[in-house]
């Protein structure tokens, strides 16, 4: 059951000491400078004042949680603004990764359904869907980030289906259709010489066929489709900028463009307070 909705007032202030202690060793923000920092601090004023957090099965959802989440989702938009998460309202946030019902019709119209086990799930004109051991920015997953993978389909959602297009300026759309192109179909091509690769009595599956996968520069998932591609292709850009532009420098440098930012350009970090700190590790 979901608990009770919580919202702040327009643009209330996030208070400093708390935005310190939560932001202020978070590796994907090495590359803002101290104006960047102030100005993802004043859209996430914005998007909390503009989003309801939901806890659902029992979770609690306090002001940690959701300035954890809002960090990690206007990250994205910091340059872009947060016109493209005007959609939605709400953000659900389980204690642990979820399960979703699935319906599919396979090529020979058999109908399968089964039980999908999700970190996160962003819904067209609906609500993002977090576990939150997944998505506390805390955690510190390299190449992993769930909050920004939904949010990227949320900017893709802005006009339609996901497809790994966002809404464009013009000048960029050539550019970003053939950029994404190419990088897509070469790492299909990449995830199809790892599986040929895999030994007969290895489950591709299980565990066992890992030392294979971590041959490949992005998740698997990212095959899925264009949609897929481009948001696990911005999960790597902000949490893992030096594997993106070694695998696709190109890629990497159109990401640059279209967000504005350029995580390969590391800036110092704000120190917590010891007060901060000494709080955080309890």
């Amino acid at each position: 059951m979901l608990r009770k909705l919580l919202g702040l007032s327009r643009n209330a202030p996030i208070d400093a000491a708390r935005w310190r202690r939560i932001t202020g060793d978070l590796p994907f923000l090495r590359h803002l400078d101290e104006d960047g920092r102030n100005l993802l601090k004043t859209r996430c004023e914005a998007f909390l004042a503009s989003k309801q957090f939901s806890g659902a099965a029992g979770f609690e959802v306090d002001d940690d949680v959701r300035i954890g989440i809002a960090v990690q989702a206007c990250l994205p938009a910091l340059h872009l603004g947060l016109s493209g998460y005007r959609d939605f309202v709400e953000i659900v946030v389980y204690p642990d990764r979820f399960v979703a019902p699935r319906r599919q019709v396979d090529e020979i119209g058999v109908v399968h359904e089964y039980d999908d086990e999700l970190a996160g799930e962003a819904m067209e004109g609906g609500p993002v869907v977090l576990s939150w051991p997944d998505a506390d920015p805390a955690a510190g997953h390299v190449g992993y980030n769930v909050v920004i993978h939904e949010f990227a389909h949320k900017l893709d959602m802005l006009d339609g289906a996901p497809d790994g297009a966002p809404p464009l300026p013009t000048a960029m759309r050539a550019r970003w259709t053939r950029t994404m192109t190419d990088a897509y179909e070469d790492f299909c091509t990449r995830l199809d010489q790892v599986e040929a690769a895999i030994p007969r009595h290895v489950d591709p599956e299980s565990p066992a066929a890992d030392a294979w996968y971590e041959r490949l520069p992005l998740d698997p998932y990212a095959a899925t489709d264009p949609g897929e591609f481009f948001a696990v292709a911005t999960e790597i850009f902000f949490t893992d900028p030096a594997a993106l532009h070694r695998a696709y420098p190109a890629l990497y440098a159109l990401f640059r463009d279209y967000f504005g930012q350029d995580p390969l350009t590391a800036h110092a970090a704000p120190h917590p307070d010891p007060a901060d700190r000494a709080h955080r590790s309890r």
